[in-house]
């Protein structure tokens, strides 16, 4: 007769958010056939399928055939298919063409997460603490490879005329419109920004540190962020057709791509305005937050409105306070939607936040040795830095030190626009 071996403290934690996190990536694609599975509509996103197999590569790659003796890989094939872009992990499929791959199918990649889910089960007792720091790591991977998901999904189903809903959407609940933005001191003088301990669920990325001192002068920041009947009026007012808010960069994006109006906004014949979103086309709510917005156009938006946008640290230093498990973030399968605010400055969920700030190291930052030193350092060139987690980020994944990043032009995230401005 088998006996299990019995799970210590440090390894009970992990397991269960192993299993909480992989299950919920399975329950995310459980509306999807292959074919919805397999599309690919523009570089920047991947198939959910791969997605799937990517997070389930990482698991096996740098845990189970690191970590665990004698393990044989599922198929030797997955890992020049599913590698993304760590270099010390050799050749791999060209990004642009993960589109391409209608083999495996959807059901092979899901028997190849329950091949891999048993076997981390089955070794967890077993593994050492830097093994078992490699799974809260993969989890945390995979809970934004989560978010990843649906987004890409959300721009794959934009493109077919049909425009498809995912999921029901939710029943729509009148709210009241919110009264003019309000502004609140932020803090002021030498303020310590980062973290070198753990962050939510003992976990923090490397990017997030060295915890360091830097200098914040008089400012204030907006209670909520910026709405969608705000960005009417930004356009009403000739936003998109005045060179003046715009950066160089961003005035020759809008002009290239003759962008009018956030991703998946649309302009009806009796001149309402409608969004596509993951509950298919319906018309914007006015009170809700504006989103699929890039750092061009929030930028754009803070000068049209004789302001700024927040540095990364000003932001920090008001969040620091608040709940990180707070705010319409992502909970279960289903409809995923900024919602309008309800009272009081919510700094965590419904949208990410542009900040002012380029993605650069902290002083003092080192990346890690390995493979997995390349999980966010290499990247710290041309992009800006988001904060306070969206309405498709796990709950319990941010904190107020948590450092999104994206290029100014990238859009088909759920990003929007808190504002600041100098005292």
């Amino acid at each position: 007769m088998r006996t299990e071996p019995a799970i210590s403290a440090a390894a009970e934690a992990p397991a269960r958010r192993f299993s909480v996190v992989r299950a919920l990536s399975a329950a995310m694609v459980s509306t999807l056939s292959d074919a919805d599975a397999t599309l690919q509509s523009m570089d920047d996103a991947s198939p959910a399928k791969w997605h799937l197999a990517h997070t389930t590569w990482f698991f096996e790659t740098f845990v189970l055939r690191d970590h665990v003796p004698g393990y044989q890989l599922v198929d030797p094939r997955f890992p020049f298919l599913f590698n993304s872009y760590y270099e010390a992990e050799g050749q791999r499929h060209a990004r642009p063409r993960r589109g391409m791959l209608s083999r495996p199918s959807l059901d092979e990649i899901l028997a190849y997460r329950a091949a891999v889910d048993s076997a981390i089960c089955d070794a967890i007792p077993m593994l050492s603490p830097d093994a078992l720091a490699l799974i809260a790591l993969g989890c945390q991977h995979e809970q934004q490879h989560q978010e990843l998901l649906l987004t890409d999904i959300l721009h794959h189903f934009s493109v077919n005329p049909l425009e498809p809903a995912v999921w029901p959407g939710a029943a729509k609940v009148p709210v009241e419109m919110p009264g003019p933005i309000g502004w609140i001191p932020g803090a002021e003088g030498i303020a310590t920004v980062g973290t070198d301990a753990p962050g939510s669920d003992d976990f923090a990325f490397d990017c997030e540190g060295p915890r360091h001192r830097t200098l914040l002068p008089p400012h204030a920041l907006a209670d909520r962020t910026v709405t969608n009947g705000e960005w009417a009026a930004f356009i009403a007012d000739g936003g998109y057709a005045e060179p003046r808010h715009w950066l160089s960069d961003g005035w020759a994006w809008v002009q290239a791509n003759q962008i009018t109006a956030p991703l998946y906004w649309r302009r009806e014949a009796d001149g309402a305005w409608t969004r596509f979103g993951l509950d298919g086309r319906r018309a914007i709510d006015p009170a809700a937050p504006v989103t699929h917005v890039s750092f061009f156009e929030a930028d754009a938006y803070a000068s049209w409105a004789g302001v700024r946008l927040p540095t990364e640290f000003e932001w920090e230093a008001a969040a620091a306070k608040a709940d990180p498990r707070s705010g319409n973030q992502l909970d279960a399968a289903g409809p995923v939607e900024p919602r309008p605010s309800t009272g009081g400055p919510a700094w965590f969920g419904d949208v990410w936040e542009w900040t002012g700030s380029a993605y650069r190291p902290y002083p003092g930052f080192r990346a890690a040795e390995g493979a997995v030193g390349e999980y966010n350092g290499k990247f710290m060139s041309g992009q800006f830095v988001l904060r306070g987690g969206s309405c498709a980020t796990p709950r319990g994944h941010v904190r107020a030190s948590y450092r999104n990043f994206f290029y100014p032009h990238q859009r088909w995230q759920f990003t929007g626009v808190r504002l600041a401005k100098d005292l």
